[in-house]
């Protein structure tokens, strides 16, 4: 699809998508929960839609209802061999350890830029807790073969929270004696609070010291019904907030803004004077694509850092981030683990590519907003991945966005 965004005066109000974070989580949750969870306001994206067929993988029955998603389930019953996590990277890296509780041989494997992901961590940890690991040289697919036995553990965090998310869920559902993970490194702290929180919605007692041990406490298995309602996405949101403090006239409903989720610190930088900021992003890298365009708009020069945690994403984000800005006639220079953008006057009119980046595509269409022309988006239909009501809220906006499906 390809997407023209004409620039112009946003108006009006826009209600952001349920957290896929949230959501996956809970699916994962669900799945490892004996009994019925109910998931109100449940996620829609290509993501979510992820996690809720991985699960339905491993024998959990779903039932959709308007407002909400009923999910049963009687632990882990694969229906088949293989589970495949379609394009999702937290899905993946949440759902592995659960896979490796179960007794036989499994297959684990994706789609897309999926199978270019890292996996590393797996292949250094399963071998301590009896799962053996084949895998495409720490690549999907891999071929696991539980079950897992929590054990004291150490791994390494800076590459992703992810890892040690999926080993969270792992551990706190199956761990039958106090065990610890210690964490050099770690890098998404607010994603691993989001984590632990859900864990304690399904009973779970994990205490941490300062994210460098994670101790797990073994609790009785809940059976009772569980209702979980997850919270607007901030990551989504953010690009309302910063399309606001570019254009104005944008109000948007529904944020928690004492959020766990880690994008919420995009209120940390965005004000509508647009001052040259610094920004340390090694917490929510997902921010940097359209914090790249609001810095593009601010006076001065502007300094991101964390930008290294963008390379195995869905696309590699400093390339295409760059590309954007060099597009839109930014000004930037590249450093170690940082990006320092010069404001402009205005962005040039451009046709750009998303990389199949939905943190791209979206960036590029805020820009629009601030641009001498239209800006023309190749590959635009990646916004589904996190938010598939993207260019219709957009639109109702009052933004003109033609969109082009041949």
């Amino acid at each position: 699809m390809q997407a023209i965004i004409s620039t112009g005066k946003p108006s009006g109000s826009i209600t952001p998508p349920a957290s896929k974070s949230l959501m996956q989580r809970a699916c994962a949750a669900a799945l490892l929960h004996t009994g019925k969870t109910i998931i109100n306001n449940p996620g829609i994206s290509d993501d979510d839609k992820a996690a809720l067929n991985i699960i339905q993988q491993f024998g959990a029955h779903v039932r959709h209802s308007k407002d909400y998603v009923e999910i049963t389930s009687h632990g882990i019953n694969p229906i088949s061999d293989s589970i495949n996590c379609h394009e999702s990277g937290l899905s993946a890296r949440l759902f592995i350890p659960i896979a490796a509780l179960y007794h036989q041989q499994l297959t684990i494997t994706g789609e897309g830029s999926l199978l270019s992901r890292p996996m590393d961590v797996f292949g250094e940890i399963f071998p301590s807790v009896g799962v053996s690991i084949l895998s495409n040289h720490n690549l999907l697919p891999i071929t696991i073969k539980g079950p897992l036995h929590p054990q004291n553990i150490s791994i390494d965090g800076s590459l992703s929270s992810q890892f040690l998310t999926g080993l969270l869920f792992a551990y706190a559902f199956a761990a039958k004696e106090v065990v610890t993970i210690t964490v050099s490194n770690l890098n998404s702290k607010p994603y691993i609070d989001l984590t632990l929180d859900v864990l304690r919605k399904f009973g779970k007692n994990i205490t941490n010291d300062n994210y460098k041990t994670f101790t797990i406490h073994p609790q009785p298995a809940l059976h009772d019904d569980i209702e979980i309602t997850i919270e607007a996405d901030w990551s989504a949101a953010s690009n309302f907030v910063i399309a606001n403090a570019i254009a104005g006239g944008i109000d948007i409903k529904n944020l928690n803004q004492s959020s766990q989720q880690a994008d919420s610190a995009v209120l940390q930088v965005v004000t509508n004077e647009r001052k040259s900021f610094s920004f340390d992003a090694t917490d929510c890298p997902d921010l940097i694509p359209v914090l790249t365009i609001y810095s593009g708009t601010c006076d001065g020069i502007s300094t991101i850092s964390g930008i290294n945690r963008l390379i195995h994403k869905e696309s590699n984000r400093i390339t295409s981030t760059t590309a954007l800005l060099d597009k839109l006639g930014v000004e930037f220079e590249l450093g170690e683990n940082t990006i320092k953008i010069t404001g402009v006057q205005q962005f040039k009119s451009c046709v750009v590519d998303s990389n199949n980046d939905h943190r791209i595509a979206m960036a590029a269409a805020i820009a629009a907003l601030y641009a001498d022309g239209d800006i023309t988006i190749n590959h635009a239909e990646a916004v589904a991945k996190s938010y598939p009501g993207f260019f219709k809220d957009l639109t109702a906006l009052g933004v003109k966005c033609n969109l082009n499906y041949e």
